[in-house]
């Protein structure tokens, strides 16, 4: 594992992103701390991978859901994430 200052990685990233992706780990710090860690990417692992549904969804269309029993109403909270007012909306 190689350790690499911010300044010395920014002056010379592309030499840093080479030795990386032959394989080594590179540790960057601040002032003697670590701060980051820069890892080879791994294509063995599978990024995505898809799981046969247990059902079919034809067969839980028409089921009626309990509600979540929440004192709230969604389309307060996502006006109220977006910082508009849904007054008109109701």
């Amino acid at each position: 594992m190689k350790t690499v200052k911010i300044a010395e990685l920014k002056d010379r990233l592309s030499e840093y992103l080479r030795v990386v992706a032959s394989g080594s780990e590179l540790v960057v710090t601040d002032r003697n701390r670590p701060v980051a860690r820069i890892l080879p990417i791994s294509e063995e692992r599978p990024r995505l991978s898809i799981v046969a549904p247990r059902v079919a969804f034809s067969s839980i269309r028409e089921r009626k859901w309990r509600r979540a029993g929440r004192d709230v109403v969604s389309l307060d909270l996502l006006m109220a994430e977006r910082g508009e007012d849904n007054e008109g909306l109701r």
